[in-house]
């Protein structure tokens, strides 16, 4: 069966039972046999069967087999974007099921970043692309470069400092100050771990316990 579908996803067009088992090479092997991979491949999750029209009644040999992938219908930016468009939520849609039925979509996605019609979030590393959402190029503004250098050249205050700010204006800071929190750790005693205890073992000698027994209370 994950050699049919695997062919299937490999030649991305319709087949026939007959190029199926051709490529199988299951030729010669029971009608039994060949009708129940025609039954497993229609109930596939991964696998969509389209009947012959032109035929009143279907068999096992008719109609013809492809694959469906975890995203339907995207091949190309254009069904990317309609297909973006019609989510209802704003989850985004995973690469990697992207690829199942588009594998060398990596040049269009990067082509779409570029003129802002979706946002990719990518590998650290590598730099591959993750996730996609859509964006909208109508919101994205250019910024002048003076602007750029007016904004870099604010200084960001220390953590020292932004905890004493906020506190001034009676601002509670979302983090610990890191003077307590330091003054704190080094005024903590330390607590020295307790031995644990080797009594209480199990002990393995019960069967002789008459035998350990101290008599020196009986000499004479």
């Amino acid at each position: 069966m994950k050699f049919a579908v695997d062919f299937l996803k490999a030649r991305g067009t319709p087949k026939s039972m007959k190029d199926l088992i051709d490529h199988l090479s299951v030729r010669n092997t029971s009608e039994e046999h060949k009708q129940e991979l025609a039954e497993g491949l229609r109930g596939h999750p991964r696998v969509e069967w389209k009947p012959d029209t032109s035929l009143s009644e279907q068999t096992w040999k008719t109609g013809t087999y492809s694959y469906r992938p975890v995203v339907p219908g995207v091949t190309d930016g254009t069904s990317l974007l309609a297909f973006l468009q019609r989510k209802t939520d704003a989850s985004s849609l995973a690469v990697r099921d992207l690829k199942d039925g588009w594998p060398d979509c990596e040049d269009a996605l990067a082509q779409l970043e570029r003129q802002h019609k979706i946002l990719v979030t990518r590998t650290n590393r590598e730099g591959f692309p993750r996730h996609v959402w859509l964006d909208d190029a109508s919101l994205h503004h250019d910024i002048q470069p003076e602007f750029q250098a007016m904004w870099r050249r604010v200084q960001i205050p220390s953590i020292d400092d932004m905890h004493r700010k906020l506190s001034s204006v009676q601002l509670k800071p979302t983090s610990e100050d890191p003077r307590k929190a330091a003054a704190a750790a080094g005024n903590k005693p330390k607590v020295q771990k307790k031995r644990a205890s080797k009594r209480g073992g199990k002990q393995t000698n019960i069967h002789m316990t008459h035998l350990l027994q101290d008599y020196s209370n009986l000499r004479r």
